[in-house]
């Protein structure tokens, strides 16, 4: 090393000379390899005024004898009490003179002794890259000089293991009160050369600014015979040879050889490796891209990384991709479009969550939702019919199933509910549903004419009521249930309420800005099975055969009917010819 502290040690060995007996350096006594070089100093109520006056010029002296540059030493000072501040990181001054002022302006915090939070401080704060420490690979040393009046009121011994395993050197000086065990157990070793006790905050001046001669030792680098084929980095009294990236110290210590770290067979690489100077790369076939763990490799998924066009799912086929339509839709000619849902019927209600949870301008993106959902429906009086729910802690029809006849003025009115807040009653809502919303008064169209039911659930919480109950009867009652989650929505809860299996009828967002992929789920699932509703023609319960077909229903019901009463009258009579006997 080759620095104004040219080992470890000079930090504390320039407080160990006597301040009388030598004269006192304004400047640098020697110029040496860099050092990053953290103070962290006690200043909890037991350091009295004067004595942190005494310490304050004693870190002033200290700074004149460094040679402080952002290439040569870097400087930073940290006090704690019962907290940690930052009085300046390293990254902060390159000039003493601002080193000084910081340090003159600094007033002591009076309160505990936390030396162990200020020691966890110094690793992970102001040892850090983003405070001004050079990176480990710039081996340079980073070296803590603590500086404390007092018995710490935490535990220190394994924090302060922890910074000397990152290649941190401590320095302990204890003054006055300060515990020899607590300094002997911050220390790097050997404790003869990091710990240091004196009996006041006066006698601290006698660790002097003596550097030179003593603290300077030979840089054998710097003489030119060291023989390393690549680098030389100097210690106090010796050096060792290093080599550049990619590559290795060969048997004689001085010469480099090229690595091939894809030789050694260890690389893990799934298809190919590649030696570079950093280490083993690996690198996968064409068609293929490497995995986050940079060993494994994935057929190239197109989907993710061309635009696509698909309208429902883009499936990649390694240097290719093809689109696909969810069941009961066709693929268009385009190879892309699916066609939509213009040939079922179907009556959906949707119920919405308008809980405080929700938050306004996330009410405003489920509308948004909710209104992508209608774009792929076909709203029409004979086609679709869509009814809109909002539930918190009480239940709100926004509009019924029968008053709208075009997608336009269902989307309008969507815009146009206000959101509700408070809580989440689910379970009502479910109830509402069931008893109300599918009723014909509210426009649900008779069960003879056998069009889709379909309920969908959209909430992003768990319900403050039973959901059980309601979530049975609605599915009972044979309309289909979808659950759509968002945010802390309940798992449990979602299987609950949606129909079978679960997979097709649950749906759930992390949150409300990336809800929208579920769209095409949902187009895929809502739209109703050939066979069931789709090409069906609606009649109206005006017409001729309509009437026919109603009055035949009716007469056959009334028949019924007639025949249970009379059952029932025989049986009563039976029974009053039973009570005569037994009078």
């Amino acid at each position: 090393m080759t620095g104004l502290l040219c080992s470890p040690l000079p930090v504390l060995l320039l407080l160990l000379w006597p301040w009388e007996t030598q004269p006192q350096f304004a400047g640098p006594g020697c110029r040496a390899g860099p050092l990053d070089l953290v103070f962290v100093i006690d200043s909890s109520r037991s350091v009295r005024p004067f004595e942190f006056e005494t310490m304050r010029q004693f870190l002033v002296g200290l700074l004149r004898s460094l040679d402080v540059g952002p290439n040569a030493t870097r400087v930073g000072v940290i006090q704690y009490s019962s907290q940690v501040q930052s009085v300046f990181p390293l990254s902060a001054f390159s000039r003493r003179e601002d080193m000084e002022r910081a340090i003159r302006a600094l007033v002591p915090l009076a309160q505990g002794t936390m030396t162990g939070l200020a020691i966890q401080y110094a690793m992970n704060v102001a040892f850090s890259v983003a405070e001004g420490a050079r990176p480990p690979e710039a081996r340079v040393p980073r070296v803590a000089v603590i500086v404390t009046d007092g018995r710490p009121q935490d535990r220190v011994a394994e924090v302060a293991a922890q910074a000397r395993a990152r290649g941190i050197e401590i320095y302990a000086v204890g003054v006055q009160r300060a515990d020899v065990g607590s300094l002997r157990a911050m220390a790097s070793p050997p404790l003869d050369e990091h710990v240091f006790l004196v009996d006041s905050f006066d006698l601290i001046q006698e660790f002097g600014l003596q550097f030179q001669g003593q603290l300077c030792g030979k840089d054998l680098c710097a003489e030119g015979e060291h023989g390393c084929q690549h680098q030389c980095v100097s210690a106090r009294g010796t050096f060792h040879c290093t080599c550049n990236p990619g590559y290795q110290l060969a048997a004689d210590n001085k010469s480099c050889l090229a690595i091939d770290h894809c030789g050694f067979g260890n690389h893990s690489c799934q298809h190919e490796c590649v030696s570079t100077f950093g280490g083993p790369q690996c690198r996968c076939r064409e068609g293929h891209v490497l995995m986050p763990d940079g060993r494994s490799c994935q057929a190239r998924d197109l989907c993710n990384g061309v635009d696509h066009g698909c309208e429902y799912q883009c499936v990649s086929e390694g240097l290719s991709y093809h689109c696909l339509c969810p069941e009961g839709r066709q693929l268009l000619a385009d190879g892309k479009s699916c066609n939509r849902c213009r040939e079922g019927h179907v009556d959906l209600v949707l119920l919405v969550d308008g809980s405080k949870s929700v938050r306004p301008q996330n009410f405003e993106l489920v509308k948004r939702f909710v209104n992508q959902i209608v774009d792929f429906l076909d709203v029409s009086p004979e086609g679709t019919r869509v009814g809109l729910v909002q539930f918190s802690s009480r239940v709100r029809t926004e509009f019924p199933l029968g008053r709208y006849g075009t997608a336009a003025e269902v989307k309008q009115a969507v815009l146009a509910v206000e959101y509700m807040e408070r809580g989440t009653m689910t379970g009502l809502a479910l109830r509402h549903m069931v008893e109300h919303s599918f009723s014909e008064a509210q426009g649900a169209r008779p069960r003879a004419l056998n069009v889709p039911r379909v309920g969908l659930v959209f909430t992003d919480g768990r319900s403050q009521d039973d959901i059980s109950v309601w979530a049975a009867r609605a599915k009972e009652e044979g309309i289909v249930m979808y659950a759509v989650g968002v945010g802390k929505a309940v798992e449990e809860e979602l299987r609950k309420i949606a129909s079978e299996p679960a997979e097709l009828h649950v749906s759930y967002s992390p949150d409300f800005g990336t809800m929208t992929h579920l769209l095409e789920n949902l187009k895929g699932s809502i739209c109703p099975e050939e066979g069931i509703s789709a090409g069906t023609e609606l009649r109206s319960p005006c017409e001729c055969e309509s009437l026919v077909e109603f009055q035949g229903r009716t007469l056959g019901a009334l028949e019924s009917l007639t025949q249970k009463l009379v059952q029932l009258t025989a049986r009563l009579e039976d029974l009053e010819n039973q009570l005569a006997i037994q009078k």
